[in-house]
């Protein structure tokens, strides 16, 4: 029952972390263009992180759920190991103010203790059922592809917003920076839908797991906890991101921002509607590159792009690595 406790507790902790790198990405835009002030858009991001999970089901949290396949026994040591390997690589790259992945730093960390624990067959490498990804080669397939989209999205929609707005007056940004209320809004919705229910499906795979659920249905305590977890995040975290995404990559302005989020709020909650975990980070900050590259390449910041890119690249192992070497601690007390 301790480990249960602690194995929860390391979830949660891990969610928060998710929020210093993803709930950030949802409000990034909207605070560099100073459309809101930090604390309006972290209640902006509060209330659609919220209302995500709990409108737009757990097609997500099925497939995050079914990516180990150990004995019910060595469950909470492996994923508490693998949760705990994605959680200390999320603290290292924040402190870097890198915006890099949590879905790849989860997928990594289980992984990695599953690995350790039992061998390959200790993991669901899976691929597609039909749409729906299913293990590991699903979900990194769906974490492949998604940046890619972000940044042909960013780049397609900055021009058709930039051939549109071409001659008119200045006092339009106004009208943009409203609207960027509304697309930050269907971002944060969409994060809250995609993000949360990664944590949502390993607790709900500890509960049943331990005998606390009959069947792998996502309790309604465990989508708010999520949801919140995530709020808290970005509210005690997340500006290093914030700073990264406004203005570290190319300094965007309201319609690159309106651009951004719109983009970024399309590919993450469709990826949630087929249970695809993907990464806000990547989505956003592919996003943010894309437009970029479509009016000023040489404005971009090359250097910041290509660290992120590495950040991403070493992500998985590195949490694997992380994941596999706390397992054993985890033997002692699960």
């Amino acid at each position: 029952m301790t480990g249960l406790v602690i194995a929860i507790a390391v979830a949660f902790a891990f969610d928060i972390t998710n929020g210093f790198h993803d709930s950030a990405n949802a409000i990034a835009a909207l605070v560099a263009t100073r459309a809101a002030r930090p604390a309006s858009a972290v209640v902006l991001a509060s209330v659609f992180h919220i209302l995500g999970p709990l409108l737009a089901g757990t097609a997500v949290a099925n497939t995050v759920g079914g990516i180990v396949t150990v004995e019910d026994s060595q469950t909470v040591a492996v994923v508490g190991a693998g949760l705990t390997g994605a959680l200390a690589w999320n603290l290292i790259t924040w402190w870097r103010g890198l915006p890099s992945s949590s879905s790849h730093a989860l997928v990594g960390g289980l992984v990695g203790a599953a690995l350790f624990e039992g061998g390959l067959s200790a993991v669901n490498w899976g691929g597609f059922d039909g749409w729906k990804p299913v293990g590991v080669i699903g979900v990194l397939v769906a974490l492949a592809i998604s940046p890619v989209i972000g940044f042909a999205g960013g780049f397609a929609v900055s021009r058709m917003f930039r051939r549109g707005l071409r001659r008119a007056h200045r006092d339009i940004n106004a009208v943009l920076r409203r609207g960027e209320w509304v697309t930050s809004s269907a971002l944060a919705f969409s994060h809250g839908a995609n993000d949360a229910q990664k944590t949502m499906g390993v607790v709900t795979l500890l509960l049943v797991a331990e005998g606390k659920l009959s069947t792998f249905a996502v309790p309604m305590w465990v989508k708010l906890a999520s949801a919140a977890s995530l709020t808290i995040g970005t509210s005690l975290g997340g500006w290093r991101i914030v700073k990264t995404i406004g203005s570290g990559i190319y300094r965007i302005r309201p319609v690159d921002g309106l651009a951004s989020q719109s983009t970024s709020a399309t590919v993450i909650l469709g990826a949630a509607a087929i249970g695809a975990p993907v990464s806000t980070s990547h989505v956003v900050a592919t996003s943010v590159v894309g437009i970029g590259a479509s009016q000023r390449r040489r404005h971009v910041r090359w250097a910041i792009v290509r660290e992120m890119l590495l950040a991403w690249l070493i992500t998985l192992p590195a949490a694997a690595l992380l994941g596999a070497a706390t397992l054993p601690l985890w033997r002692l007390f699960a």
